[in-house]
């Protein structure tokens, strides 16, 4: 390939429509702006402005918070660690952390930690040991015969 060769992909660049250049051009005359009015001069906004009244998206109060500390946790449900347990990537025989569902690949990175959910079924014997579980996922794998224990008192 030489400079002389190269060449945008077909499509990528398109020419910039000139305005009010004649019938020939398709927008040639008012430029495709209609006849008289607010719209067919320059320099309008009409979509937030009232007039100098003060605008609606002002005069409504502000709602919500975003919580600048809050704990974000990566999130698993029971079915896919009972797929991977299937599927021999994770080992049962040896407790269940958060490390090892990193390095099954079930995980990509722990955040603050590692939230059950009860989403799917359990019918392995799981020893879980994690930081936050819901109470629903707790109770699965207990029933199951398995045992889940919560790091943190994040438990709900």
């Amino acid at each position: 390939m030489k400079l002389n060769e190269l060449h945008d992909n077909p499509g990528a660049t398109t020419k910039k429509k000139r305005v009010g250049r004649g019938p020939g051009s398709g927008k040639g005359k008012m430029g495709g702006r209609g006849i008289k009015g607010q719209k067919s001069r320059s320099g309008v906004a009409i979509a937030g402005y009232e007039g100098g009244q003060m605008p609606l998206y002002q005069r409504l109060p502000k709602r919500g918070f975003n919580k600048p500390n809050r704990k974000k946790f990566a999130v698993v449900n029971l079915g896919m660690i009972e797929k991977f347990v299937e599927a021999k990537k994770i080992d049962v025989s040896a407790p269940i952390t958060e490390d090892v569902l990193v390095a099954s690949g079930l995980v990509r990175r722990k955040l603050d930690g590692v939230r059950i959910l009860a989403k799917g079924d359990v019918t392995s014997k799981l020893a879980l040991e994690v930081t936050g579980a819901s109470k629903a996922a707790v109770e699965a794998v207990e029933k199951a015969g398995g045992s889940l224990k919560v790091a943190a008192a994040a438990a709900e």
